[in-house]
């Protein structure tokens, strides 16, 4: 054989593409080898190094080629898409022929797995869809990706944490717990990719990977309905997801993962990972070059603080993945203690309550909002509330009977303070801040379920613990029951009982958001916490009940007003307007409340009319209590 400038290696290719390939590099001083007789060559002839073949075939004579310290240019089969994007090579066959011929200047990183070669990735364990290529998930319609996200969320069953220990370069430890991980050295165009972008750099000597690692199936599917369905595309790094850059990472596992490499199975853990630095001198686009991360640094960098890292997570992930997140033994700890705490009644609960009875009380005399909301802030009366639903949701006897005993003599404490002012107070007027607390509806128990949903993530998370002013001022949980305080002083029972609905409506659905956002939040088993969520569930329907009828009232109120306010009727002699029209209902009796706005003195006769007109529109006989006012 004549000494020839390049030789071409191939596998299995079929005649009609090698025909083309050939036809391309026509001219060219080509040596033409199958990867059976590759070590039959001498290299040294050779100057450059053609490749083209399955995945094996390739690394087989890349490493050839590291071996000789040769160049060398990949013409990718037609179906190697992923290849051709990751080294930014056309689809166009003499476009790609071109390209290999180009003996590259540069030297890029090469990936290994114990020895082994790596070109696109390394797969530990289970890693949906940090595997998947976003390419090819783009290309699909809607409906495609819905049933890709929906076969791929099957999985979530068979997943399940492993306690991994990594040793880096600098032979620092570091433990997790996680399902999978995905090792890669070049952007190849996947989902791992996509979120490491900043990170990856094919000349820096570090290999990323990516650690898979969520810590409940609410958490897992938000990331697949993020990255499989959803058009909306955020590169930053998901709550599941954790990463580790260096140049060699040796990966150990309590039980045995399966490995794959460039998608064929290659063997379990243990194994290591490690970067060999710009030792392959490979023909690429001028892509792959822009591609690469100006942001890495020399040293290594790691982001796993947010991974389940102490035994408990891992061994109650190691079962399956919860459909809530479960909450760690020292979290629970700390919030239990604090819950408890505040379940007691004491004599600065006693004190502060009765201080904010005593200003709230002042406050709906004088009509002050102002004043009734410096009252729900002075309040403590949230926090048994909050403790009660923790009592609920672990079945704690002893927490549920404490904070239920400090709930009620702080129910006590305040209506018998609000019930003495109101009796010594020689004043016996419902203001209109009074009155906006008589006439609850559906729409206070959804304020209440959203408040105590806010106090319980409020009462679990530090950062946001100063929130909790904010949800004494929505949810108002003293004002109504100083209302009653006043009823019970000026003897009216309406009073009293509609004010009292406000506040238990407020009660339970607290109590019943609050245990339910803190199962959300990990802090109770569903198995152990369905009883107490189920029976407040039923609290919560009987109470809705009187609530759904005043809001069925508030909205004929308001069909009514909408039918009468500001419309000029003529009824004979006169034009008439109605004005602040209220519909009232006691048992069985119904009576309208309005304004009537006239250019004269109604006859008897108009009167009459004008009756039938507010009967007509209100669909009952009703008793109607006019106003009279005159334009003049």
């Amino acid at each position: 054989m004549g000494i020839e400038n390049v030789a071409f290696f191939h596998g299995e290719i079929e005649k009609a593409y090698f025909e083309k390939i050939k036809a391309a590099l026509e001219g060219k001083k080509v040596a033409y080898c199958s990867l059976a007789q590759m070590f039959s060559l001498e290299l040294d002839h050779f100057s450059h190094i053609l490749v083209s073949g399955n995945m094996q075939d390739i690394k087989e004579v890349l490493a050839l080629a590291l071996r000789d310290d040769k160049s060398v240019g990949i013409i990718p089969l037609p179906k190697q898409k992923e290849l051709m994007k990751m080294f930014a090579l056309s689809e166009k066959l003499s476009e790609n022929v071109k390209q290999a011929l180009l003996k590259s200047e540069e030297k890029i990183d090469v990936l290994y797995v114990n020895g082994e070669m790596v070109l696109q990735e390394v797969v530990i364990g289970d890693a949906p869809p940090l595997d998947l290529y976003d390419s090819s998930v783009k290309s699909k319609t809607l409906l495609s990706r819905v049933k890709l996200f929906l076969h791929t969320l099957r999985k979530v069953k068979t997943l399940h944490h492993a306690k991994i220990k990594l040793t880096d370069a600098k032979e620092n430890e570091i433990k997790f717990s996680a399902v999978g991980l995905v090792g890669l050295e070049y952007n190849n165009g996947t989902f791992a990719a996509k979120l490491l972008s900043k990170q990856i750099n094919a000349e820096d000597g570090k290999l990323a990977l990516l650690i898979l690692a969520p810590i409940s199936v609410l958490q897992y599917v938000g990331y697949l309905f993020h990255s499989l369905v959803s058009k909306w595309r955020n590169d930053t790094l998901p709550k599941s997801v954790g990463y580790i850059r260096s140049s060699a990472v040796k990966i150990e596992s309590d039980r045995q993962l399966s490995v794959y490499i460039d998608s064929e199975s290659y063997g379990t853990t243990p194994l290591t990972l490690h970067t060999e630095e710009k030792v392959l001198s490979l023909s690429v686009g001028e892509t792959f070059w822009e591609q690469q991360s100006e942001n890495t640094k020399e040293k290594d960098s790691i982001k796993i603080d947010h991974l389940p890292k102490d035994e408990e997570s891992a061994s109650y992930l190691s079962k399956a993945i919860p459909f809530f997140s479960h909450a760690s033994q020292a979290q629970y700890t700390t919030l239990f203690t604090n819950l408890r705490e505040e379940s007691k009644f004491n004599a600065s609960f006693m004190v502060l309550l009765t201080l904010s009875s005593i200003i709230a009380t002042f406050g709906l005399f004088i009509n002050s909002s102002s004043v009734i909301i410096g009252a729900m802030l002075l309040a403590p009366l949230m926090q048994p509330i909050v403790s009660l639903s923790m009592g609920v949701l672990r079945q704690d006897v002893d927490l549920e009977v404490t904070a239920f005993q400090t709930i009620v003599l702080g129910v006590m404490t305040v209506l018998v303070t609000s019930a003495f002012i109101s009796w010594f107070i020689p004043i016996e007027k419902l203001t209109s801040e009074m009155s906006g607390r008589l006439y609850p509806t559906i729409l206070d128990l959804f304020v209440a379920i959203a408040s105590g949903a806010a106090a319980a993530y409020a009462k679990s998370n530090e950062k946001v613990l100063g929130s909790l002013a904010g949800v004494a001022i929505a949810v108002a949980l003293v004002p109504p029951v100083t209302v009653a305080g006043i009823g019970i002083g000026w003897g009216s029972w309406h009073i009293f009982s509609s004010a009292f609905l406000l506040f238990m409506t407020n009660l339970v659905g607290i109590v019943f958001s609050a245990a339910f956002t803190f199962v959300i939040l990990g802090f109770s088993p569903i198995r152990v916490a369905k009883k107490g969520i189920l029976t407040w569930l039923l609290i919560v329907a009987f109470v809705s009940i009187p609530l759904y009828s005043s809001f069925e009232h508030m909205k004929e109120n308001i069909s009514i007003q909408s039918a009468l306010s500001n419309t000029e009727f003529n009824l004979g002699e006169h034009k008439i307007m109605l004005q602040n029209i209220v519909l009232f209902k006691y048992g069985e009796k119904r009576e309208v409340q309005c304004e009537v706005i006239s250019d004269g003195i109604l006859t008897m006769k108009e009167k009459k009319r004008l009756r039938h007109i507010i009967e007509t529109k209100v669909g009952n006989e009703i008793e109607v209590l006019a106003t009279m006012r005159y334009r003049l």
